[in-house]
C-alpha cells in the first residue's frame, strides 16, 4: 500500500540538510524591535500604546481591527520610541510600532494553569484569540476564526500540518523532534475547541526520527493518529493535506471547513499549547536561517520584531557571492528589498542564495505549450493559459481559468523549460480584479 499523498505536484530538491541537525536556539534580544500592525489575513490592528510608553513583554499593543484580525503584543520589554509605517518582506509600508528593548525581559501576565483542559471549549478559544495566535505555516491566518465555523459547518477532524514539504525550511522539523509533547497537547486543545475526536498529524515520510516523536508523544491520546505521508510538494498545502489524510476533495473556492475539517501547523499548534497553559502569546517562533549563502545555517527561536539582519548576523553573516535574500523558502517566498524588514509571525524561514542557480526574471522565454504545469497541477489547473492572459493584460479572461483557486506554490515555475515567471504573473493578475 502506497503513502497518503494526492495527484499532482513536483519532488524539487529539498536541501534540508543544511539546517537539519541544528537544534533551537534562542536569538540574542535585538536593541530595537519593529513590531508590524498587519501580519496576519485581515483587518490590520489599531494602536493601543502611546509613544513614550513604557511597555512589559507580551503585553498587548495592538488591538484587532475587526473580526477577522488578531492582536499584536510587545516582544520585549521596554519603550515606545515610534509609530509609523515600514516596510514589511513583500514590499509594502505598514504601520508598525517601534520599541526600544531595556533587555528587563519584564513579562506581564503569565500564569501556569496545569488544569488548562478542565476549561470550556469557548474559555480554551478565548485563550486563543487573546493571544494573537495565526496560522504559522505561511498564511497568517487568524487561528480563532479558523476555530469558529458557522454552526452548518459540522467540523469532524483537526489536522496538524508537520509536512514542511517547502525546501529548505526546517523550523517545523525541529519542532517535532524538541516540542513533541506540547505540540500534541496543542492539538488536544484544538480538538476540545471544535469539539471533535479525531486528530492526524500529517508527516512527510523523509522525516522517520519526528514521526517517531510525535508517534511516542501522542501514544496512548485517544483519536490522535500520527500518519506518514509521501515526499511531494505541495504536500503542506491545507487541500493537498485533506486529500492525502483522510481521502476529502475540497471543491474549488472552498475551504476546508465545507468537508468537516481544521488544519493547522505544528508550530500553531505549539502556540495553543502555550496560550491555553499559561496565557503566552504569540510573540516568537522558530525560524530557520539557512541557504549555500549563509555562513553557519541555524534554527532561531526569534522575538516577532527582530530585523532580517539581525537573524543572518546571528548566523555568521554571508558567504561571498550572496545574490538573493527570501523571506520563506524558495517556493513560496518573497525575495527582499531591504534585511531591515522585521520577522512577522508567518515569517518561517530566511533563505540565502548565492548568485550560482538564481534565475533572474530577464531570462525567461515565451510558454511553448509543453504542457509540464497543467500536468504536475495540484489544484488542476492550467497555469501556462493563466499566465498567458495574465501577460497580455487580459486579467478577466484569467478569472475563467481558475484564477483564485491558484494558491501560488510555484511548482509550475519549477517545471517550466521557458522559465517563466507564471507566480508573479498569477499575482499580478489577481491584484488587477476582484475575486
Amino acid at each position: 500500500m502506497g503513502l497518503a499523498t494526492f495527484r499532482g505536484g513536483i519532488h524539487p530538491p529539498d536541501k534540508k540538510t543544511l539546517s537539519a541537525n541544528s537544534p533551537i536556539t534562542e536569538a540574542k534580544p535585538p536593541k530595537i524591535i519593529v513590531i508590524p500592525l498587519s501580519q496576519h489575513a485581515g483587518a490590520p490592528c489599531k494602536p493601543v500604546v502611546s509613544i513614550g510608553q513604557e511597555v512589559k513583554k507580551g503585553e498587548m499593543i495592538g488591538e484587532p481591527g475587526g473580526f477577522v484580525s488578531a492582536p499584536v503584543h510587545a516582544s520585549v520589554s521596554g519603550k515606545v520610541i515610534a509609530i509609523a509605517e515600514f516596510m514589511n518582506a513583500m514590499g509594502r509600508m505598514v504601520n508598525s510600532i517601534v520599541i526600544e528593548n531595556d533587555m528587563k525581559e519584564e513579562w506581564t501576565g503569565l500564569k501556569d494553569s496545569p488544569d488548562y483542559m478542565n476549561l470550556s471549549a469557548d474559555e480554551l478559544k478565548e485563550k486563543v484569540k487573546a493571544a494573537g495566535i495565526v496560522g504559522m505555516g505561511g498564511a497568517a491566518f487568524p487561528a480563532a476564526v479558523k476555530l469558529s465555523p458557522p454552526k452548518e459547518k459540522k467540523i469532524d477532524v483537526v489536522i496538524l500540518n508537520g509536512a514542511e514539504c517547502e525546501p529548505y525550511l526546517t523550523a517545523d522539523y525541529r519542532m517535532m523532534l524538541e516540542k513533541s509533547r506540547e505540540i500534541v497537547e496543542g492539538l488536544k486543545v484544538l480538538m476540545k475547541i471544535v469539539g471533535v475526536d479525531k486528530g492526524y498529524i500529517g508527516i512527510e515520510n523523509n522525516k522517520p526520527d519526528a514521526i517517531a516523536k510525535m508517534q511516542e508523544a501522542a501514544h496512548g491520546a485517544p483519536g490522535i493518529v500520527v500518519m506518514a505521508l509521501e515526499v511531494k510538494y505541495p504536500q503542506g498545502a491545507e487541500k493537498m493535506l485533506i486529500k492525502a489524510v483522510v481521502g476529502r476533495e475540497v471543491p474549488p473556492r472552498s475551504l476546508p471547513m465545507d468537508v468537516g475539517a481544521v488544519v493547522q501547523n505544528v508550530g500553531t499548534a505549539y502556540a495553543v499549547y502555550e496560550a491555553a497553559r499559561f496565557g503566552k502569546p504569540l510573540i516568537e517562533r522558530v525560524v530557520t536561517v539557512t541557504g549555500e549563502g549563509i555562513k553557519e545555517p541555524k534554527n532561531l527561536m526569534a522575538k516577532v520584531g527582530s530585523r532580517i539582519s539581525d537573524l543572518i548576523e546571528e548566523c555568521g553573516g554571508f558567504r561571498d557571492d550572496v545574490a538573493k535574500v527570501v523571506a520563506g523558502g524558495p517556493m513560496m517566498g518573497f525575495a527582499l528589498s531591504s534585511l531591515d524588514v522585521p520577522v512577522t509571525k508567518g515569517t518561517s524561514g530566511v533563505l540565502v542564495l548565492p548568485e550560482e542557480g538564481v534565475i533572474h526574471a530577464e531570462e525567461f522565454g515565451p510558454c511553448i505549450r509543453c504542457g509540464r504545469c497543467i500536468d504536475i497541477c495540484a489544484m488542476g489547473l492550467m497555469p501556462s493559459m493563466i499566465s498567458v492572459l495574465a501577460e497580455k493584460g487580459m486579467y478577466e479572461e484569467a478569472k475563467e481559468y481558475g484564477l483564485f483557486d491558484c494558491f501560488e506554490c510555484g511548482s509550475c515555475a519549477f517545471v517550466c523549460p521557458s522559465k517563466r515567471p507564471i507566480v508573479q504573473l498569477v499575482r499580478l493578475a489577481k491584484s488587477m480584479v476582484k475575486p
